[in-house]
This record gives C-alpha cells, structure tokens and sequence, in this order.
C-alpha cells in the first residue's frame, strides 16, 4: 500500500503499458470507467477494476489489488482467432495460445429455419505453450532503451507510450470520483 496514491496509480501502469504496447496501431482506447473500494479505510482505493472501451468496439479490463493474499501477474487477450494467456508467475509455462473461440455463420450460410439456432458455434482446438526463454524484464527494457540510442532509432516505447497510460489513469481517476462514469480519453496514438 502507498500512502500518496491509489491502487491504479501504483499497479495499473504496468498492464496499460503492456496493453498499449500489444494493440495494433489502429486500435486504441476512446474512454475508461473505473470501479474502486476502500474496505479497510485506508483512505483511497485498495481495489480497483479499469474497463477501457477502444475505437473497435472491444473493450480492456484491468483488475488491481493491494489486499489480495496471493500475487497475480496474469494477462489474457482474447483475438479472433486465438487467445493468449501469459502467466508471469508460471516459469513453466509463461504463455499458452489457445486455438479456441467463437464463429459466427453469415444468414447466407444456413437456412432460415436454422438462423436462430445456428449463428454462432464454438470452436475448440489445441492449446501451445512455446519455450519462452527466461530474462529479466527491467533489463530487457534498459538494454533495448541503450539501443535505441547507439542505432539513433525510436525506442520500442517511448514518452508518447508514457503519455497515453497517464491519459488513461488521470480519467480513470476522474471516473472513480464520479462513482464509475465513462471518461473520455485526450490522447491518441
């Protein structure tokens, strides 16, 4: 716990960050509504759940928690054809893909007595846990920043990156005063 912020200050920014490293470039988030709880009276939130809404239509949900007994470091993104699940705290097997999901049949595809019953079928398939080589996160991130400065290029993020995850939580802030409502965002990519 931290005594000058909140929850989603202090473990939010690492899942924005990752989020908004992994989104495609034509893909981002337009508004947040965030959820908090005090339950011991510590003064701010110790819980708190973010739902950013993004440009397509789909939506991010980041959950953070000071009070919870066990460490979770776990992030699933859900695609249209596959689902990736990264367990950080698993070094057996940081990340599975999952061949699962949903199909959708057009009405051209079946016939009218069947539209009701039909449009929508679950695929299942396999499920692939590639070796993931174990390296330390913070120098990764330092040792890419060094080359990006001996190769004169951008880095992989950079302040933009910074700016579009404060963006994020100074109106998830605002959302949690104003009991949950939707926020627009200011930044963009």
């Amino acid at each position: 716990m931290q005594k000058d912020i909140d929850v989603m200050w202090d473990l939010a920014p690492h899942d924005l960050s990752i989020l908004d490293f992994i989104l495609p470039d034509h893909v981002e988030p337009v508004a947040v509504a965030a959820h908090g709880a005090d339950p011991i009276g510590a003064g701010q939130a110790c819980v708190a759940y973010l739902t950013l809404q993004l440009n397509t239509g789909a939506i991010a949900h980041v959950h953070v928690n000071w009070l919870s007994p066990t460490k979770v470091r776990t992030t699933m993104v859900g695609g249209s054809k596959r689902t990736l699940i990264w367990d950080d705290l698993n070094p057996a097997q940081r990340v599975a893909v999952f061949d699962r999901g949903v199909e959708l049949s057009t009405p051209q595809e079946i016939g009218v007595d069947q539209r009701r019953d039909m449009q929508i079928s679950y695929r299942t398939g396999d499920m692939v846990a590639p070796a993931i080589g174990e390296k330390e996160a913070l120098r990764s991130m330092v040792d890419e920043f060094a080359a990006s400065i001996r190769e004169r290029r951008a880095p992989l993020t950079d302040g933009r990156a910074g700016l579009r995850v404060l963006d994020i939580l100074e109106a998830a802030s605002r959302s949690l005063e104003f009991r949950g409502a939707v926020v627009g965002l200011r930044a963009g990519r």
